[in-house]
């Protein structure tokens, strides 16, 4: 087989691919010329080496050694890597792979197509699509910060106008006073939004970080009469995440702040004033659940609620669940937002386990094994 490839050679040299024939212990066979333009080796040496050359150091314990089990024994594996070329520096690529029996002997096939401008045309798409977002926030910003402005400036006048030491003057300041809260509240939301830091991600009991939430406003549910119940009976192993426990933290106290207020905002009843706060799990993922049976948000507002500043009270900002919305898009999980009018709201957060896939932290088959 190799022998046949290599008088063809020149036909596989026209393919804009990397491709590269090993046997079943991945031992490299045969290349065409884009693997030399693609990895920086010459046919001569590459060719004898092991496939692992091509592949990181923290990818040789699991995810080479799946996707070679794969190829043997599945349909292949086809999914993006990034590799080491001669010279060291890294590359991303698309890999397709594939077997074959020819006269009793197996061959695996590997496809590399170089895939670093995608990746380069992706990320300046997402930073077009984040410049475009707060485009339009700035333009509702100067609208939300007109309308205090405005206010103040109408109070400031008529304190000019008014004798002191009477009881109109007083709410005049106390008008002013609260225009100026929330025009502070609205810079320190979009700061907050805009300036958010790219996450640090550390290994995290989730448990532990939900009950941090829910301390901070332990004291203000309290006094309201608000109680949280945490329930983790469905969270089984050890429930720890790969996350950035600062911005998770920030995203869940929105999500509560939104539950105590909708709580705050029905009759009261005894059977209402709870907060649920449910920890689960699923094969590849985490879930945080927070439910109330609060006023909820009609049928026409859900497809708005993550809109920056939208809100159905006039007093709010509108942007703790834009906020959450792009905390759950950094750490690569979602957020889902069940509701119905005065009945209630579930938000509901999905983390995966490991940012890496299964095929890149454990072995598919515990006799997998690459030398």
């Amino acid at each position: 087989m190799v022998e046949i490839l290599k008088s063809r050679h020149q036909l596989l040299d026209f393919i804009q691919v990397a491709f590269i024939l090993t046997d079943v212990h991945s031992k490299i066979l045969f290349t065409n010329r884009y693997t030399e333009r693609l990895f920086g080796y010459t046919r001569d040496e590459i060719e004898g080496q092991r496939l692992r050359t091509l592949f990181l150091e923290e990818d040789l314990t699991y995810f080479l050694p799946n996707i070679v089990y794969l190829t043997l024994y599945k349909n292949g594996f086809e999914g993006e890597a990034l590799l080491r070329q001669k010279d060291g520096r890294k590359i991303f690529v698309h890999i397709s792979t594939s077997s074959f029996k020819e006269e009793g002997e197996v061959f695996l096939t590997f496809s590399f197509q170089e895939i670093q401008r995608l990746k380069k045309l992706e990320r300046e798409r997402l930073e077009m699509e984040r410049w475009a977002s707060l485009g339009m926030m700035v333009e509702e910003i100067a609208h939300q910060i007109r309308n205090p402005i405005t206010s103040i400036g109408g109070y400031v006048k008529r304190l000019f106008k008014t004798p002191p030491s009477t009881s109109i003057r007083s709410s005049y300041l106390d008008r002013i006073f609260k225009e100026t809260q929330r025009l502070e509240t609205l810079i320190q939301r979009v700061e907050e939004y805009v300036l958010i830091s790219r996450p640090t991600f550390q290994r995290e009991k989730v448990q532990k970080v939900v009950e941090t939430a829910l301390r901070t406003f332990s004291r203000e549910a309290a006094e309201k009469g608000i109680s949280f119940n945490l329930e983790t009976r469905a969270l089984e192993g050890d429930g720890h995440l790969f996350i950035d426990k600062g911005l998770v933290i920030k995203a869940l106290c929105h999500i509560l702040r939104n539950s105590m207020e909708g709580i705050t905002r029905i009759p009261t009843e005894k059977k209402r004033m709870a907060v649920r706060v449910t920890l689960f799990q699923g094969e590849e993922s985490i879930g945080i659940s927070i439910s109330d049976r609060g006023e909820g948000i009609a049928k026409k507002n859900l497809d708005r609620i993550f809109e920056p500043f939208f809100s159905t009270r006039p007093d709010r900002m509108g942007l703790g669940l834009t906020f959450a919305k792009r905390v759950m898009e950094e750490h690569r999980g979602e957020i889902q937002v069940e509701s119905r009018l005065k009945k209630g709201t579930t938000v509901t957060l999905i983390f995966p386990k490991d940012r890496r896939r299964k095929v890149r932290r454990e072995l598919i088959s515990p006799d997998t094994e690459i030398s």
